[in-house]
């Protein structure tokens, strides 16, 4: 593999902290050209998953490589493509999550969840819960007005962004001024961990935390999963996300539930959250000692702190979906890539988090947004860029641009001696002669 590839993984491993010694322990692998898009897309799978694993050989204390191979990093991001339940196959978006013209440009919605869905036809006004219906209503309204109204109701919706339109966004400049994820020791608190397999309590939903989570429990871990009993996880999403896991419901404005919800976090060793931000404030999170891993799309600062959000309307508002297809028809990311990356990466983090509080102590604290992890994407790793490997020249026949020899070695030429001449133009005789 190629210096991409290894600098992804050691871009990733740094802002994790992690010894840079350990990176040369990567072995990649497997069959070459999946995940194929435009932004560097595999690059980012490959890398959140080698870290995630560095992470795991770390804190075991294992000597051994830690092997990457592309085939299953692949397959495992689009992992709720795959699944099969009874051979039914899933349903990953419902049919008002989608992309939708507007009066201005596009809007995205989700609406996979029976509470966002009512919200976004209220939004609306709309009293048919068909495409139809929905589609006429938001082509009389400008983009960014079904965006504030959507959200305004509870549900979720995003207006269509170019990369440049969303770098002059409130949103958009404080993502661009903050590390890929913050790592905090809040307190001098001894570790809380007892003896036994690891407790993680899982306040996540959708993707990216449950991949975090799932993760955890492959590596051994108890994890313990609540949901409100009244909005239970999607049939599907659970069954792809919740492998390895028990799951409880629990109603944490009930005392009882409260209360044992209060005990369970006790002896809990970490906690992945995945709500928006402020939404859990009411309840007492804090325990000294413990890991606490917090996971949201648009990050806890900014004009859209608090703001719901899921892999595909990030992508909407960060221009992802205009790079890789256009203002005019937006695309998609071959996998809810910032989803499964930001999950492999949280894992990775609250292992390191696991590994350094064995050493000096403390109530650790990680952050990591959807958003973060796109403007890593669209940032940090390098993307192909035909440019790079065009040159231009005069000749006979105007001024050409053309594509430099991928055959390079040093002491080799840089170029050709001659450009192409007119045809038939030349003597029919040995330049040398």
């Amino acid at each position: 593999m190629d210096d991409t590839v290894r600098s992804g993984t050691e871009l990733l491993w740094s802002a994790l902290g992690g010894d840079p010694a350990l990176v040369d322990r990567v072995e990649y692998g497997g069959p070459a050209g999946l995940l194929s898009a435009r932004l560097p897309v595999m690059e980012l799978a490959r890398a959140a998953v080698a870290v995630a694993g560095l992470a795991a050989v770390e804190r075991a204390g294992l000597a051994g490589p830690v092997r990457v191979d592309d085939g299953a990093v692949a397959t495992a991001f689009v992992s709720e493509r795959h699944l099969r339940v009874d051979g039914r196959a899933p349903v990953n978006f419902a049919p008002l999550s989608r992309f939708w013209r507007a009066a201005d440009g596009w809007v995205r919605t989700h609406a996979n969840y029976p509470h966002h869905r009512a919200a976004l036809l209220s939004a609306l006004d709309v009293r048919e819960e068909s495409v139809e219906a929905v589609a006429a209503a938001i082509a009389e309204r400008g983009a960014v007005e079904v965006e504030t109204a959507v959200y305004a109701a509870g549900g979720l919706a995003v207006a269509l962004r170019t990369p440049e339109e969303w770098a002059a966004h409130g949103q958009g400049r404080e993502v661009a001024a903050r590390p890929l994820l913050t790592r905090e020791r809040l307190d001098e608190a001894p570790p809380r961990r007892r003896g036994g397999p690891l407790r993680v309590l899982d306040l996540t939903r959708v993707i990216a935390g449950p991949v975090a989570t799932r993760t955890l429990a492959l590596l051994g871990a108890d994890v313990l999963r609540i949901d409100p009993p009244g909005i239970p996880e999607l049939p599907d999403q659970h069954a792809d996300a919740d492998v390895g896991k028990r799951t409880a419901a629990l109603d944490l404005d009930r005392p009882s539930d409260r209360r044992t919800f209060g005990e369970l976090l006790d002896a809990a060793d970490v906690l992945v959250t995945g709500y928006r931000p402020g939404a859990l404030d009411r309840f007492d999170l804090h325990r000294p000692g413990l890991v606490t891993a917090r996971l949201s799309a648009w990050g806890d600062y900014g004009p859209w702190a608090g703001r719901r959000g899921f892999d595909s309307l990030v992508q909407v508002a960060t221009g992802i979906a205009v790079t890789e297809g256009s203002a005019e028809q937006p695309g998609a990311l071959p996998a809810q890539a910032l989803d499964h990356g930001s999950g492999y990466l949280l894992a990775a983090a609250v292992l390191r988090s696991l590994t350094e509080q064995d050493r000096d102590g403390g109530t650790r604290l990680v952050r990591l947004a959807l958003a973060q992890t796109g403007h890593w994407l669209t940032h940090a790793l390098p993307r192909y860029e035909p440019e790079r490997y065009l040159t231009e020249s005069e000749g006979p026949l105007g001024r050409l641009r053309h594509a430099l020899s991928p055959v390079a070695y040093e002491g080799g030429p840089t170029g050709w001696s001659r450009p192409p001449g007119l045809q038939g133009g030349d003597d029919a005789v040995w330049a040398t002669a």
